[in-house]
């Protein structure tokens, strides 16, 4: 009898204890939008007080699949669009505007008619579970746990299988959900399953049949009207967004077209050379191993050089990303040392605002591999290091570093609004925006690397600087700001030649050329066949 009593308080106790790890206290977080975590249901319980208030959804990738020929690398960033929520009955629906349609004119019918007139998106409905003090609360869990980025259709697209989300194995990921005072920061891990049919996968994954991604959700707070657009011009050297404004005068483009660019303002707008108010800072991923970490800090803080052509000071900083972060945390510029399977491309991209092009978050992606491509052509060209010793590696890592340099220097600059100069090979090196082919010297008949790469931003990176982000002077209008700047690229003859007129599919420049060296492509191609 004193057994069974035992046994029933311990069956008790066993239950108690069930009962209380079943009824865990939510994990509260407080932020630009509150929620709590309910760890026992795996559920994500997001106020929400603002109807109908504008905000910046962005989806992303934490953790990538590491194959180039795949492309969905670590720290990939993916659509930065304008939503908003709104309610119908017992729903809130998140809702995506048609910015690409737009009326920029006071009168409310007309701004209206132009709403009706085309197509919004519904990105997803919730049912409200709860409403209390203007406060709608929703299960998020849904939507945080579906395939934003795409990446069942990337795998199917590149020819590696027929892939799906697997809910079973799908959970929401906490390390890297927080909210901050502007910015609300979510990840899950989605594991897709299917059946691998192509090589690259099957290289990659540890079972091909089972694919695992951390993907990124942030609900950011749009900027304040504090940020004044600027008018794109096709030698600006920008890139731009553009959108329709059906309440343009019939004589006025009903196209416009506006920069994409961070935000900078003088602190003395009086004087020719001030501080910002706030820096443009970007940050480099802490998992930047060394003589790569001092080389990318160095390549990138070469574009301080142009804005201080553009009267600041110390507008433009390069720090180490702080202990902890998340590099995908919108409120970082970051520059990436991404990993994968084989070398692959490196590049620049960014968010912005949709309604004026402001440049949100700038985000570089940097394939680890390609410095020991570099090394590895440096080798090839050099044989004198070696005659005493096989370990004399410095000339090869000098090349290699100033080649990250470059690099660096180049992929950032397309996240602070630039595009492609193919003719700056042409004019002496005028852009890191060209891509740059070695320059190899002939030297008593021995190849010299001394100046295979250049030192320090171009005279045209100067001007893109001074166009996007400087400042007219007292009494002169930004019109007549920005064309004198492309006046001054046109009496120095500073030729610009982007990615339409420089590709094989399009391209109808003489000095368009990609990986090319020299104002005259005959001489250069002598040199380069004494060279080999």
């Amino acid at each position: 009898m004193k057994s069974t009593r035992c046994l029933l308080s311990l069956l008790f106790l066993i239950s108690a204890f069930a009962k209380a790890q079943s009824t865990l206290p939510p994990q509260q977080f407080k932020g630009y939008y509150d929620f709590s975590y309910q760890e026992d249901k795996g559920s994500i319980l997001l106020e929400v007080k603002d109807l109908d208030k504008e905000f910046l959804y962005v989806h992303s990738l934490t953790s990538g699949l590491g194959s180039n020929d795949i492309g969905l690398d670590r720290g990939q960033l993916g659509d930065g669009v304008v939503v908003k929520w709104i309610k119908s009955g017992n729903k809130l629906l998140l809702l995506q505007p048609n910015l690409t349609y737009r009326a920029s004119s006071i009168n409310k019918d007309e701004k209206a008619s132009i709403e009706q007139a085309f197509a919004k998106s519904v990105l997803f409905g919730f049912e409200i579970q709860e409403h209390k003090n203007g406060t709608y609360v929703i299960d998020l869990t849904p939507f945080l746990m579906q395939d934003a980025h795409g990446v069942a259709t990337r795998l199917k697209d590149r020819k590696q299988g027929i892939y799906k989300l697997d809910k079973t194995r799908s959970v929401l990921w906490i390390e890297n959900t927080k909210s901050f005072p502007k910015n609300t920061e979510f990840e899950a891990m989605l594991t897709f399953t299917g059946t691998p049919a192509g090589s690259e996968v099957k290289s990659i994954a540890p079972d091909a049949s089972s694919i695992s991604v951390i993907q990124h959700h942030s609900f950011v707070e749009l900027p304040d009207a504090g940020y004044q657009p600027r008018v794109f011009h096709p030698r600006s050297g920008s890139f731009y967004m553009s959108y329709m404004d059906y309440s343009t005068p019939v004589f006025e483009p009903i196209q416009k077209r506006l920069i994409t660019r961070h935000r900078l303002e003088k602190k003395n707008p009086e004087l020719a050379i001030s501080e910002p108010v706030a820096p443009i800072i970007y940050y480099l991923d802490r998992g930047t191993p060394d003589p790569v970490r001092s080389a990318l800090l160095e390549g990138a803080g070469w574009w301080n050089e142009a804005f201080e052509s553009a009267g600041y000071k110390n507008a433009f900083q390069v720090k180490m990303l702080p202990e902890g972060a998340d590099p995908m945390d919108l409120r970082y510029n970051v520059i990436q040392w991404v990993h994968r399977s084989t070398r692959g491309w490196s590049y620049g991209g960014s968010i912005t605002d949709p309604r004026t092009g402001e440049i949100i978050k700038g985000h570089v992606s940097l394939g680890s591999l390609r410095i020991r491509q570099d090394f590895m052509i440096a080798q090839g060209l050099l044989k004198e290091p070696f005659k005493e010793n096989d370990k004399n590696h410095k000339a090869m890592m000098d090349m290699a570093l100033a080649r990250i340099r470059q690099l660096g220097a180049h992929e950032v600059g397309h996240t602070l609004g630039f595009a492609h100069n193919f003719a700056a090979s042409t004019q002496d090196r005028a852009s890191v925006m060209d891509y740059p082919h070695p320059k190899y010297d002939l030297v008593d008949g021995v190849i010299s690397l001394g100046d295979a790469y250049d030192v320090g931003i171009g005279r045209w990176d100067n001007l893109t600087v001074q166009y996007s982000y400087g400042s007219p002077k007292a009494n002169q209008s930004e019109a007549a700001f920005l064309q004198s700047i492309i006046n001054i690229a046109d009496v120095e003859n500073l030729k610009f030649i982007s990615d339409s007129d420089s590709r094989a599919a399009g391209g109808a420049s003489a000095s368009g050329h990609l990986w090319d060296n020299g104002a005259n492509p005959s001489e250069e191609l002598i040199h380069i066949l004494k060279v080999r």
